[in-house]
């Protein structure tokens, strides 16, 4: 081989090689874009997980019997029945007390409400609330980056340092306590307060002013919503309806074959249509948990402006099913299996508990009685497991205990409505303090409507029963016992 021809020989070569490594480094470099593409959209998947928007719907004494999937009659919700076929229902699900304020307390700190002091309603001439050092739910979130809006009922404190805004919320727009604490009712009341941050900005003066709640809070929701779409945020509304006085919107008057509250609930149905309709539209359905659910039972004593309790036994104010047993839906496309109903025992003590573990958030350091109940909720899991205390709604007055098959009534006194006439029209009817002398027990299986009393039966089960009557009293004391203060509770919110 000549000389010039080994040199092009060696040109060639390194022509060749050249283009061998520019080949080469070319997928090197695309391999590695498709890779880090790859990872940023998995961070981006594994992200929106442990994000989810969350939207948590209370009704304000819609009873367990008021919602279609529930055996409503005379008035449909569409849009809560189709949250039930695209989520899951459940049927032994309980209000953390039978009354307002014990109940949100319960529901945003997962407590048992007389652990942190609260029993009964705030008045608005009450000087304390929900005890700043309580950790919620909106706190909870907010640590986690969430965007966090309440519109509608707070009553945990009409006073500056207990209103939403100093409990981890950014937002709130709402009345401080029930709509029923107005001069209208009584002169020892101060003129109703709709209150936007820690501002009064109006007053709720007539029953057209109750008319537009509804719609307004909705409207906030949907704004909410819409500015938050690239970013998870909690949205907790809690409807003022259908708490008398009702009100509702003029386009759904005479709408129901039951009157005026069947028209409030479908109003209610609607403003979570609306809701639904803004996640599809903003496209953020998929990545959004919603819960409805209620405050305690139905006020059976205003009669045609009272909602059902399902057949239950007593409402609300009483530790009677027909108080406390309150509908529960949750729905978490392509996470919660769709239109299953759920019989396990469960409460809205569980639900900040569950959360937490669904966002991977960070929970308060106190003691909390609510349940894990993620792996009940994807399915995973068909047995919940647990046992319940039921506290009356005067300071702690331990009324009954259950698990998931019986419960035991213990003595105590309570205010019955089933002796008494209801009210009509908006007006209340009575009820008696009616007193419990001996222990009762029912299965809750086969008569969740209390109706017969099976103690003499089964000796065997309270015997097995009074293990958790001993704990509760330990724990939290029983004024029907040792008339004192709960033991190891920790102390209701004060003004100075």
């Amino acid at each position: 081989m000549t000389l010039k021809e080994k040199k092009s020989l060696k040109t060639f070569n390194q022509l060749k090689m050249k283009h061998f490594f520019k080949i080469h480094i070319s997928i090197a470099i695309a391999f590695l874009l498709l890779s880090t593409s790859c990872k940023k959209e998995q961070t981006t998947e594994n992200l929106s997980q442990k994000t989810p928007n969350i939207i948590l719907i209370m009704a304000d004494d819609q009873g367990y019997g008021d919602v279609g999937s529930y055996g409503a009659t005379g008035f449909t919700t569409p849009y809560i029945d189709e949250l039930a076929n695209q989520g899951m229902r459940f049927t032994n699900h309980y209000a953390a007390q039978a009354v307002c304020s014990a109940s949100r307390a319960g529901l945003l700190t997962g407590c048992y409400p007389n652990r942190i002091g609260i029993s009964g309603a705030f008045f608005p001439n009450s000087k304390n609330g929900l005890n700043p050092k309580e950790f919620t739910i909106a706190e909870m979130l907010k640590d986690k980056g969430y965007a966090t809006a309440i519109y509608g009922k707070w009553h945990l404190g009409h006073l500056e340092k207990f209103l939403p805004l100093q409990h981890g919320f950014d937002e709130f727009v709402g009345l401080p306590y029930s709509n029923d604490m107005w001069p209208v009712k009584s002169d020892r009341f101060p003129p109703l307060p709709l209150i936007e941050g820690n501002t009064v900005i109006d007053s709720i003066a007539t029953l057209e002013d109750q008319d537009k709640l509804t719609a307004l809070y909705t409207k906030k929701a949907v704004n909410f919503i819409e500015r938050n779409k690239e970013n998870p945020f909690f949205l907790y509304l809690p409807h003022t309806m259908p708490h008398v006085p009702l009100g509702y919107g003029g386009k759904f008057k005479g709408k129901s074959k039951q009157g005026v509250y069947g028209d409030v609930i479908m109003e209610i149905d609607w403003s979570l249509g609306e809701i639904m309709k803004t996640l599809e539209k903003q496209g953020i359905a998929d990545n959004t948990i919603v819960i409805f659910t209620s405050d305690n039972g139905p006020w059976i004593s205003y009669g045609n402006h009272a909602g059902s309790t399902g057949g239950l036994r007593e409402a609300k104010l009483t530790n009677w099913e027909g108080g406390q047993r309150v509908p529960f839906i949750v729905k978490w496309n392509n996470q919660i299996p769709k239109g299953v109903t759920n019989n396990q025992l469960t409460s809205n003590i569980d639900v900040i508990t569950t959360i937490a573990s669904i966002v991977d958030g960070k929970l308060s350091n106190n003691t909390i009685d609510g349940y894990d109940l993620s792996q009940l909720w994807m399915g995973k899991t068909t047995e919940s497991d647990r046992e319940y205390y039921y506290y009356y709604q005067h300071r702690n007055h331990l009324s009954a205990v259950r698990n998931d098959t019986w419960k035991l009534v213990l003595p105590h006194t309570f205010r019955s409505y089933e002796s008494r006439k209801p009210g009509n029209n908006g007006n209340g009817g009575g009820n008696e303090n009616v007193t419990l002398t001996e222990m009762e027990l029912y299965n809750m299986i086969s008569d969740p409507g209390e109706r017969i009393n099976v103690i003499s039966q089964h000796p065997e089960v309270v015997k097995e029963m009074m293990p958790l009557v001993e704990s509760a009293r330990a724990e939290f004391g029983d004024l029907n016992v040792d008339i004192k203060r709960g033991k190891g509770t920790r102390s209701v919110g004060m003004s100075k």
